[in-house]
């Protein structure tokens, strides 16, 4: 998999980069810190959300690299070491 080519990866990066654009516009045009702070707060998650799905895509991809096609079982287990990393 080439992290490049990901589009799920690509859509999270450009709904973080559309979210930054807004709050650079809304910087410009003094509006309320409220406002500008829920629009950063979004930026972080999108990149929280971004960077949690390139790290477990990347650890999954090297896993079945190395031992080939993982059983269902162990992609259920996967998913749930996935899932721990979002407290990450």
């Amino acid at each position: 998999m080439s992290h490049a080519s990901d589009k799920q990866l690509q859509n999270r990066l450009k709904r973080a980069q559309g979210h930054l654009a807004k709050i650079v516009a809304m910087v410009g045009d003094n509006r309320d810190a409220l406002e500008i702070a829920q629009q950063l707060q979004a930026v972080v998650s999108a990149l929280d959300k971004a960077k949690t799905f390139l790290v477990t895509h990347h650890i999954e991809h090297h896993l079945e690299e190395t031992v080939g096609p993982l059983p269902d079982h162990t992609r259920a287990k996967l998913g749930r070491l996935t899932e721990l990393a979002k407290y990450l």
